[in-house]
């Protein structure tokens, strides 16, 4: 039997995501990348300067995830819970690790 396994490491070179769909894999990726854009905006801005390196980073990566209720809330809009990282994150093939510290 062959078992294709993913990785997602962000851009410390640090393991964030095994997974064995693709799609899972690419998806937090994509949410790395914008999660790192978000941080260098809100240190560029000041916002939050006291705010630890891990906090901003945890607090990035729940925007990026959950971007469509984000977007919603900044609409106007009441955002759809029970939607976004709380589904994708109890995904049985899904194992979400911890960053070193």
């Amino acid at each position: 039997m062959i078992e294709i396994e993913y990785v997602v490491k962000d851009h410390k070179g640090t393991e964030r995501l095994r997974t064995t769909d693709k799609k899972a894999a690419d998806a937090y990726d994509k949410a790395l990348e914008n999660a790192d854009r978000l941080a260098r905006l809100l240190r560029h801005d000041k916002v939050l300067p006291e705010l630890s390196d891990s906090d901003l980073e945890e607090l990035t990566i729940y925007l990026a995830r959950n971007a469509k209720n984000v977007e919603r809330a900044l609409k106007g809009k009441e955002p759809e819970l029970g939607q976004g990282e709380q589904e994708s994150a109890t995904a049985d093939n899904v194992a979400r690790l911890k960053a070193a510290n």
